[in-house]
């Protein structure tokens, strides 16, 4: 019998735990569900499965629940099975790949099955230096996949109009922002991107350990300037840590055999260019990691962090310490 999480995860629903126990070994069955943190735009659960023997073993289900998530999730579940299938060789550790369901065909909502990878994501400050080059190391190996068959090219879809100033930001260099990402994209090399990399999708083994046991949530996995990836990752370590922690990755993935727009107006480009796209989500990524214990992010230190890194990519302020 399956177990109710205080969290309220629920018991499978019905279509959805015969579509599941469908990809089980014979005599298996799901006898405990819990809630995973960090689902962003979608439901993540972790399933028990048991064996008769007593054997156990973990799997982890994401589904699309929200009503407004519907209509993106068979794009998002197809492209992650899709990248899930061609990291099955193991050249970079994603979850193994059981089932997806995109069109809801056999679940009450879009769904994909997948193994459960060991570790768990980091978000404190301590041990931050440790883990940055091994995260810029893992991004170049993400980058050097050569896929059988390439996934979707790679958008952005903020535009200068949609940025959102933190309050008190400096409006000078925001205006300046808003005029480098007017520009179009510059020409680049495609490499395979995870489109997301960033701390809340990388797994590290142990406790406060540098070791990553995977990479998780490829479902905006693409085509396109490993800057992109890089911009991402490097925003998302600036607003953790603090600004300097965004250039230092920048310099720590380069380090590691990583290739960036040679032009250093277009690799601010991609720089200032997702830092942009970060400013429309400062409330919400706030809230997320302040449920994932940073209680000190709230959304005015985030708005803050990102206003002094976005003076720092356009070199109206200095570079400040980590």
């Amino acid at each position: 019998m399956e177990t109710e999480t205080p969290a309220g995860a629920g018991p499978l629903p019905p279509r959805t735990r015969a579509w599941v126990h469908g990809h089980l070994a014979a005599g298996e069955h799901v006898t405990a569900v819990e809630p995973l943190h960090g689902g962003f735009t979608a439901r993540v659960l972790r399933l028990t499965v048991s064996a008769a023997d007593g054997a156990t073993r973990a799997l982890v289900l994401r589904s699309f629940v929200a009503p407004d998530r519907l209509v993106t999730a068979r794009d998002a579940l197809e492209r992650e099975a899709h990248a899930l299938t061609e990291l099955a060789d193991g050249a970079v550790t994603a979850p193994g790949l059981l089932g997806v369901d995109a069109a809801a065909a056999h679940c009450e909502h879009p769904s994909l099955l997948m193994a459960h990878l060991p570790g768990r994501p980091v978000f404190t400050d301590d041990g931050v230096a440790a883990r940055v080059p091994p995260l810029a190391r893992q991004l170049v190996r993400i980058h050097a996949v050569r896929p059988a068959r390439r996934p979707r090219e790679a958008v952005t879809l903020t535009t200068a109009d949609t940025v959102v100033t933190p309050p008190g930001a400096d409006e000078a260099a925001w205006a300046a922002a808003r005029e480098v990402i007017r520009r179009p994209w510059p020409a680049f090399e495609s490499r395979f991107l995870h489109r997301d990399f960033q701390p809340g999708n990388v797994l590290f083994a142990g406790s406060g350990a540098a070791d990553i046991a995977g990479v998780v949530d490829w479902a905006t996995a693409s085509w396109g300037p490993a800057d992109l990836d890089v911009a991402h990752c490097a925003v998302n370590l600036a607003l953790l840590h603090g600004p300097s922690w965004g250039l230092r990755f920048v310099e720590e993935y380069e380090r590691a055999g990583g290739v960036l727009a040679a032009n250093p107006a277009d690799r601010r480009y991609w720089l200032v260019r997702d830092a942009m796209a970060s400013s429309e989500e400062v409330a919400e990524v706030s809230a997320q990691w302040r449920g994932v214990g940073r209680p000190d992010l709230t959304a005015r230190v985030v708005g803050a962090r990102l206003d002094a890194y976005v003076r720092i990519l356009l070199g109206s302020a200095p570079e400040v310490a980590a």
